[in-house]
């Protein structure tokens, strides 16, 4: 076999149709070989010899996509000096493409013996583990374009790859649970006639179903622990592991973009699979512990602030550079629209304290490609003062807990609740508007995947997650649900009128509020987890989308009343605004009108009294077409109807007076109150002054056109 010194950029392997370089990272390695693999179980070992800044590289004339292969680093086994090299552990690429295969949890991928933590382990773990690919880069992208959808059109649907396929009735079998399932027809079909413009795709980097899950007959469902930033799962491909995951994976953007939606990947660059001391030695451990992870004083142990065992090291160059490589990777090569970071407080950990100037966020600043992206933050993790809604820099949006919490206390009948959700209905100025950021940094969300689904939500006041085998004691056990009535399944009639109310309260509030709406996969068809609020490890039909049968009762209620909702939003410029809301006037305009005004059930309006008044639980909120103060893409003034927002979160029904001097006439276009919901062009006509009533825990939106 003929090795050329080759380069040491890019790292990983790069095949350039005549063969593939090979580079790879480690501080620590006294020597690095690169095991090529083959099928009848035996390796082909060649050293790296050429050296530069630590990177190892050499160029192999002839090496095609499709060739398997792994590391085995030479260097200082003392765990007690943070050091874990060892030559009999194969170690995957951390710049892998594409990954083979999965990890069956023999001993021999440990670095220690079962049962002695402190003992060296040299059995060879390549027939146990998992390989690195060098893949084709070719693709045939064709005339695709980035949808780039502004943020104050954008409506995002959460999903997971399997979950949302698995069940679908119209795709063909090999087809469900995979990218292709994805790009099917149907399911497009079904988010653009939803008014999705951005699927945010739960997990697609190469993650690892851990052993202790294994054991119990359960897997890493949802596929928060990451071992290669590069690799689509292998898993989700319907035709192949050697490289075909990459092409799927794509024919799968490029079939949404054509449709019009965006596609953000929701990231894990926390924290790796391999665990705390205790776990595996798959790649990065074995690569370079030290330069990989943050350790504790005794550095035999793991620093972990996010609950998985241990925290990727956020002031190591080499740490900043892999992620930074693997975002620009999956936007120019993949051609993904943005990433939703999980636990995103982590990242800003350069030290042990949260740091929103930290050096990931400088990188993240003037990178000329990632900047300009969607950056999604889920602004916590589970270390000390981690907790951070509001304190992102001003290029991110943030997933808004507190906008969850309050619209969540609101329907379940919290007192003192009112001024708290004005806030989150009006875009959180109090948590965005001080760094120059605008009303879209919020995205806003009743559920999401981590929690009850919608029906859960309105069905359970206590979580259920005995099939998770942690004796119900995993899982957040303060979730502001509300069952109405009764826990779980009923056939009372007024107990299931009520929560089918509150799902569509919660959906109308969601597309009513100023920020950027995300809903949940399935909870268009009220999809039930029975009640598991932690269904991380249940890849089975209590995670997955039921798909009700086409015209169906399950089908048919819901889902027309969230387009209805997703298109009123679309349709009106007031309801997505750029801008926060004045209270006042708009320069400019002939309206004497405030931009937004509130009011009491009696028309009257609100006083500081009526705000903190604790059984207050019904306002009116007044939003003016006419006194939009953003400018349209030509500098043009933005006109719109007006509509009055009528909120009745208490449990008895309600008179609304139509507030004078705000409008003449108006028209009733959405009830939460009507099973059958209003009709287009049909709903009762209302003057000023009169009353409108509404249901107990109930909207309406009164439209006056413009």
């Amino acid at each position: 076999m003929q090795v050329w010194p080759g380069q040491a950029y890019p790292l990983g392997a790069t095949y350039d149709g005549a063969g593939t370089n090979f580079a790879v990272y480690s501080e620590a390695a006294r020597r690095i070989e690169l095991c090529l693999l083959h099928d009848d179980g035996s390796e082909t070992a060649v050293e790296l010899r050429e050296t530069d800044a630590f990177v190892r590289h050499a160029y192999l004339p002839g090496v095609m996509p499709g060739q398997r292969y792994g590391f085995r680093v030479h260097g200082p086994y003392a765990p007690e000096r943070g050091q874990r090299c060892n030559s009999a552990k194969l170690l995957l690429d951390p710049y892998a493409r594409a990954i083979c295969g999965s990890v069956d949890w023999n001993e021999s991928v440990y670095g220690y013996h079962f049962g002695h933590p402190d003992s060296r382990n040299d059995l060879d773990s390549a027939p146990h583990t998992m390989t690195s690919v060098v893949v084709n880069p070719y693709f045939d992208w064709g005339d695709d374009r980035p949808p780039r959808t502004d943020y104050h059109r954008t409506v995002i649907y959460e999903a997971h790859v399997k979950g949302l396929t698995m069940l679908h009735p119209e795709l063909p079998k090999e087809l469900r649970g995979t990218y292709a399932g994805l790009a099917h027809p149907a399911v497009i079909s079904h988010l653009t006639e939803l008014g999705v413009t951005a699927l945010e795709l739960m997990p697609v980097h190469q993650f690892v179903h851990d052993n202790r899950l294994a054991d119990m007959g359960l897997s890493n469902y949802w596929g928060y622990n990451t071992i290669g930033f590069f690799a689509p799962h292998n898993s989700y491909a319907s035709w192949g592991d050697r490289g075909e995951q990459v092409l799927e994976f794509k024919q799968a953007v490029k079939a949404l973009h054509q449709a019009g939606i965006e596609v953000i990947l929701d990231v894990v660059y926390n924290h790796t699979a391999e665990g705390n001391h205790l776990g595996p030695t798959l790649s990065f451990r074995g690569l370079d512990n030290a330069s990989y992870y943050r350790l504790a004083a005794d550095r035999r142990y793991y620093t972990d602030t996010t609950g998985t065992g241990n925290s990727l090291l956020m002031r190591s160059p080499h740490v900043l550079q892999l992620i930074m490589d693997s975002l620009r990777y999956w936007v120019t090569e993949m051609h993904v629209d943005g990433f939703r970071f999980d636990l995103a407080a982590t990242l800003a950990r350069q030290f042990h304290e949260v740091d929103r100037l930290s050096s990931f966020f400088d990188l993240v600043q003037q990178d000329p490609v990632v900047s300009q992206v969607k950056l999604i933050a889920e602004p916590w993790d589970v270390g000390e003062g981690g907790y951070q809604v509001g304190n992102f820099p001003p290029l991110w949006t943030e997933w808004n807990g507190k906008y969850r919490d309050t619209v969540r206390d609101l329907w379940r009948g919290e007192p003192r609740t009112l001024a708290e959700f004005a806030s989150r209905l009006t875009g959180s100025s109090d948590l965005y508007q001080d760094d120059g950021r605008r009303p879209l940094a919020s995205i806003n969300f009743a559920t999401c995947h981590d929690g009850f689904t919608l029906h859960d939500l309105v069905s359970y006041n206590e979580k259920h997650n005995e099939a998770n085998g942690e004796g119900n004691r995993d899982g957040e056990s303060y979730n502001r649900s509300w069952n109405c009535g009764a826990e779980g399944e009923t056939d009372d009639p007024e107990v299931l009128a009520l929560r089918e109310r509150q799902m569509r309260n919660f959906i109308a509030t969601l597309m009513l509020s100023q920020g950027v709406p995300m809903l949940s996969h399935g909870d268009e068809f009220a999809r039930t987890q029975r009640g598991n609020n932690n269904a991380y490890c249940q890849d089975n039909e209590l995670s997955w989308v039921h798909w009700p049968k086409a015209g169906s009762e399950q089908e048919g209620s819901l889902l027309a009343f969230t387009q209805q909702m997703v298109w009123l939003r679309r349709d009106h410029p007031v309801f997505r605004r750029r801008r926060f809301f004045h209270g006042r006037p708009v320069e400019g305009t002939h309206d004497e009108l405030s931009d937004i005004a509130w009011f009491t059930p009696r028309g009257e309006e609100m006083t500081q009294r009526d705000w903190q008044a604790a059984h207050a639980r019904a306002l009116t909120v007044f939003l003016n077409g006419h006194a939009i103060s953003e400018p349209g893409p030509r500098g043009e003034r933005i006109f719109d109807d007006s509509f009055l927002l009528m909120f009745n979160a208490s449990a008895q029904g309600l008179d609304f007076t139509v507030p004078v001097n705000h409008g003449r006439q108006w028209e009733v276009v959405v009830d939460t109150g009507r099973p059958e919901g209003v009709p287009p062009g049909q709903g009762p006509k209302v003057a000023a002054g009169e009353r409108v009533r509404l249901t107990g825990r109930s909207l309406a939106v009164l439209r006056r056109p413009a």
